[in-house]
């Protein structure tokens, strides 16, 4: 079982701490778990005391032995350590060199002290292991000792209660009762002459210690008597540390998982010759302990598994039970950082934590702000989705706003519940807030998009129920031309803007918004007018030739003019031109504010001739003869203007221009008429033609076969003059009638033999 303690050596003769030994020994014996369930017992005494031999007994520990064939010299160099075997709970066995050696000589006491000190600082229970035969003696070995270890526990500057354990060796026959009293005596002695701090100057030695004393059998002359005594004397060292136990009261003691670092710096302050503060080494082993256990939580978490992929998938995507799956995690590693520090200083402890769970949260942050970054686009999707499916069925746009808002806002707050991580607190307002104005502002754009739309939609119907009126009306160019348009134009708009303010109702804009798309609206229909008044001033002179062509060719029954001769051009020149003058000036200048102006005057003043000018000074209204020398008309606003005087004036010399042809057709067209119905000679010829022609009548009259040819010839002559329409042949004029003729007349003569001999036959030659 020896060889299941593992002695290492901790302290090197030299001072030296074998901090890697240390570390290999703790992981050995599995120390870290033990957390406050554990018992350190140190030894000293005079060099070649059995120190070794009796802990090798003791606790079945393996540290080297004297051998006494070799001569009493020092066999324990330094400070070892073992762990004890077969002993509940764990306990830890200290070796300390012996004193009083003559290898480091009379003088070298400090390591002495050193160890003694740091054995007193460490260990729950001290064994002073001395002679039988020094209890009494004022020079013996025990009492430096004693002393030493009297003067180094004043530097411990808030010493706990050790239990010194003296184990009196090699007992004679002196009773132990007697032994004991002797011993306790000499112990008072040497704590009452050394020197102590103000502070202890009246303080008792049970203060400080609990003494106990055992005696011991010699192990050379007695050793199966030792062997037993040692083994009743191992009972002792059973659950040391339970309440009433061997150990004593253990005050500051430190968690294993924080014993190595707490011996070596314990060694540091000793070697340093410094005075030794438990409660703050305490603290300052808790502080270093624990925040390297955060550390290796934390780095733990860094690397743990579920947290990766956890992090990874985030990155993806919103993940359900994020916050749980998380809170799992930190809890994980905040339990085991709890168990493994539950020993040390609460108030360290708990700062330690707080610092781990800040590195922690920390480190899941940017995966907790990505996820809520997923769960503010996944719900401002939503809200858009929804939005769009409800709007699309007709639905009124702002109760379906706040039926998808709320929705959409509901998802957030759930994914926010779903996503919060127990360790934290972290406020999500800023992109509820966030979300908040996305929803908003996007509503926004929504329905300016769809009050666009529908404004659009109702412009087309403006525009629709606009058009082909405005058209007709600009077409006829009568005088009241204009208040038909201000009266269709009030009309519509009133129409378009009934049915506009109807469809927008489920928008719930404010009266002012509303009554501004209305004015929008209406201004759209004077725009629309306007526009349409400046393509009909555009194509004006088209309009008038049409116009003149229209009142010039047809009469006031809308019959067609045949000119017979009987017509007055000029005047029906005239008349023509008044009307295309009417429709000139209704396309001068807008007339939608129902203002009077002296447009058409002016036009009729300077166009036409005196007559008008006559007719127009009647009127009151006077106008200079040359108004039309103007580039903006009297009392009308240059926006609303469409035409100028001066292009009027240039416009009406191209109509007459372009008119002119046709008033030259209609007078020859008379002309030809008169000369065609003329065709018979003047009377002087015919009286003429009587007296020379008086005999050929009367020979006619002697021979009626003359009569017959004459008749034949005459019916001839007819036929040719139908058939040639020789009226109409010479009615352009008698040089394209004679060409006309010659081309003519040889097919029509044939036509009309041709007819008559065919019906000269008889009917059976026909069939045949």
């Amino acid at each position: 079982m020896a060889g299941d303690s593992f002695p290492t050596q901790l302290i090197g003769g030299g001072g030296e701490f074998n901090a890697a030994g240390l570390r290999n020994f703790v992981d050995s014996i599995k120390f870290q778990a033990c957390g406050l369930s554990y018992a350190i017992v140190a030894i000293m005494g005079p060099q070649s005391s059995g120190k070794s031999t009796l802990l090798n007994h003791l606790f079945c520990t393996n540290f080297r032995e004297m051998d006494a064939f070799m001569g009493r010299n020092q066999t324990t160099k330094g400070i070892w350590i073992a762990k004890a075997v077969g002993i509940e709970p764990l306990t830890i066995v200290m070796d300390l060199e012996g004193t009083d050696g003559r290898e480091r000589g009379e003088d070298d006491t400090t390591f002495e002290k050193q160890s003694a000190l740091f054995a007193l600082a460490v260990a729950d229970i001290v064994l002073i292991n001395m002679w039988c035969h020094d209890i009494g003696r004022e020079q013996a070995a025990n009492r430096p000792l004693l002393k030493t270890v009297f003067q180094v526990m004043m530097r411990l500057f808030s010493p706990r209660k050790t239990t010194l354990l003296f184990v009196i060796r090699d007992k004679t026959k002196t009773p132990f009762e007697y032994l004991e009293p002797i011993l306790r005596e000499d112990i008072q002695k040497i704590w009452e002459t050394v020197s102590k701090p103000q502070a202890y100057k009246e303080t008792t030695l049970s203060e400080f210690f609990n003494v106990q004393v055992i005696a011991l059998s010699s192990y050379e002359e007695k050793e199966e008597k030792f062997k037993e005594e040692v083994a009743q004397l191992k009972q002792q060292f059973f659950y040391s540390i339970s309440p009433g136990g061997l150990a004593g009261d253990r005050r500051g003691v430190v968690p294993a998982s924080g014993f190595s670092f707490s011996a070596e710096q314990i060694w540091r302050i000793i070697k340093e010759n410094k005075d030794l503060d438990l409660p703050a080494h305490k603290v300052m082993v808790a502080t270093v302990r624990c925040e390297e256990i955060a550390d290796e939580k934390f780095s733990s978490l860094a690397a743990d598994k579920d947290w990766l992929a956890l992090e990874q998938a985030v990155q993806n995507g919103a993940i359900a039970g994020f916050g749980n799956s998380t809170s799992s995690i930190l809890k994980k590693y905040l339990s085991e950082y709890d168990v493994e520090t539950i020993y040390f200083e609460d108030d360290v402890r708990k700062a330690k934590r707080q610092y781990l769970e800040s590195k922690a949260l920390q480190l899941v942050y940017p995966s907790f702000i990505t996820m809520l970054g997923h769960l503010r686009t996944n719900a401002f999707e939503s809200f858009k989705t929804q939005l769009e499916k409800l709007v699309g069925r007709g639905e009124r746009f702002a109760a379906s706003v706040r039926t998808c808002q709320h929705s959409s806002m509901l998802e957030f707050d759930r994914g926010c519940s779903d996503a919060a991580i127990e360790q934290a607190n972290w406020d999500t307002s800023k992109v509820h807030e966030k979300l908040q104005r996305d929803i908003e502002a996007h509503a926004s754009l929504v329905r300016s998009e769809k009050l666009s739309e529908v404004l659009a939609e109702y412009e087309k119907r403006l525009s629709a129920a606009l058009t082909e009126p405005l058209e007709s009306l600009f077409e006829a160019g009568g005088a009241d031309t204009w208040a038909s348009i201000r009266n269709l134009l009030k009309r519509e708009n009133d129409i378009a803007a009934s049915a506009f303010s109807s469809a927008i109702a489920g928008y719930e804009l404010d009266h002012a918004t509303v009554e501004h798309m209305v004015l929008s609206l209406k201004g759209y229909g004077v725009q629309l007018v306007e526009r349409k008044s400046r393509e009909e001033a555009g194509k004006i002179l088209i309009r008038m030739k049409d116009r003149f062509a229209t009142v010039f060719n047809h009469d006031e029954d809308s019959m067609p003019r045949v000119w017979t001769g009987k017509e007055d051009i000029k005047a029906i020149t005239k008349e023509a031109r008044r009307e295309c003058l009417k429709l000139l000036s209704t396309v001068v200048i807008i007339r939608l504010d129902d203002r009077k102006d002296s447009v058409e005057n002016a036009l009729f003043s300077a166009l036409m001739d005196r007559t008008d000018v006559i007719d127009s000074q009647k009127t009151g209204i006077g106008i200079s003869r040359d108004v039309l020398a103007s580039s903006t008309w009297e009392e009308v606003p240059p926006e609303k203007t469409l035409i100028t005087p001066v292009q009027c004036k240039a416009l009406w010399k191209q109509f007459k221009a372009e008119t002119e042809y046709t008033v030259a057709q209609a007078i020859s067209a008379q002309e030809a008429c008169k000369r065609g119905s003329n065709w018979l000679p003047p009377p002087w010829a015919i009286v003429a033609m009587i007296i020379l022609g008086f005999n050929e009548f009367m020979l006619i009259l002697r021979n009626p076969l003359y009569l017959l040819v004459l008749f034949v010839t005459f019916l001839l002559v007819k036929a040719i003059w139908v058939q040639i329409d020789i009226p109409g042949l010479f009615r352009n004029g008698a040089f394209t009638g004679l060409i006309a003729l010659s081309t003519r007349f040889f097919p029509t003569v044939m036509n009309i033999l041709g007819r008559v001999a065919a019906e000269d036959r008889p009917p059976q030659q026909l069939a045949s």
